[in-house]
Parts: structure tokens; C-alpha cells; sequence
């Protein structure tokens, strides 16, 4: 399942203040922000929470997620982490306009689901482990056009 329009590439870190300062010295970003956030993940039936420091930057209409985990029961983000303070490509992440239908259908095709969640302002968001194709998790979201634009989204 790989559909919806690519707009993020996601990178692990151990340092997200780092890893934006280096950034933003070399890529011509048009917006950025940070913030450090806890969510509820389901995953296999159980609900964990998750607390992770991010950092996004804009370069023109792809996004760019810097992650640090900060307590993440899963894991999903701690065992991929390099072992310096440098950037690990961990995922792509497509924007879907219709969550209802794209979630019966996730159930129906090869990726496990990691786990999934939702955020602020109707933020709806799934983790598929596709690295026995591509190498790397996929992650869609899906979320009102007012929440898109304010994190950036054209």
C-alpha cells in the first residue's frame, strides 16, 4: 500500500536541536518549528504513550521531520537511532484525503501495521513496516485543510 501525496522525509536523532540548527544552515527553509509531544499509540490491541521531541523544517513543498524519542515504549524510533548525534532516514510519510476508506483497506494488504494514533485538531496518523521492500517504515496521515496549512502544508 503506497499511495497519497509524499510531502515528509523522517529522520531519527538523538538530537533534534542539533539536527535543525545543522539543517536550517543548509537548506533553504521556508518555514520551521519544534515542540515536544506526548501521544497515545495503538498498537496490537494495547494503547501506549509515547513522548518524543520533533522538529519540522520546510524546503519548498517537502517537509522534513527530525525525531528524538524521548520515552517510547515501542521502540519504533529508539532501535533505529545512530549511535552519534547524526541523522538516521527512518520513514516517508503521505498525506491521505480519505482516512475511513484507506484504513479498511489497510487491513487487506501486506504491511503490518506498527501502530497508529491521532493528534491535535483531527490529526489521524499510521505507521506500516515496510522495510522488507523499501528499507524503511511508511506513515500516512490524513487531517482537516486548516490543520494542514498551519503546519505548512500548501
Amino acid at each position: 500500500m503506497i499511495e497519497g501525496l509524499h510531502y515528509q522525509n523522517a529522520y531519527v536523532t538523538r538530537n533534534v536541536d542539533q539536527a535543525m540548527a545543522e539543517f536550517a544552515a543548509r537548506a533553504d527553509v521556508r518555514l520551521a518549528y519544534q515542540f515536544e509531544g506526548t501521544t497515545d499509540l495503538t498498537a496490537g490491541g494495547a494503547t501506549y504513550r509515547q513522548t518524543v521531541k520533533l522538529g519540522f523544517a520546510w524546503v519548498g513543498d517537502l517537509q522534513y521531520e527530525f525525531i528524538e524519542p524521548v520515552d517510547e515504549p515501542l521502540r519504533v524510533f529508539t532501535d533505529w537511532l545512530p549511535d552519534d548525534d547524526s541523522l538516521k532516514f527512518h520513514h516517508s510519510c503521505a498525506r491521505v484525503t480519505d482516512w475511513d476508506d484507506f484504513r479498511r483497506r489497510v487491513d487487506q494488504q501486506a504491511f503490518p501495521v506498527v501502530f497508529e494514533g491521532e493528534g491535535a485538531g483531527g490529526l489521524k496518523f499510521l505507521y506500516l513496516d515496510a522495510r522488507e521492500l523499501l528499507g524503511h517504515y511508511l506513515e500516512f496521515t490524513a487531517m482537516p485543510d486548516e490543520v494542514w496549512a498551519r503546519t505548512g502544508g500548501r
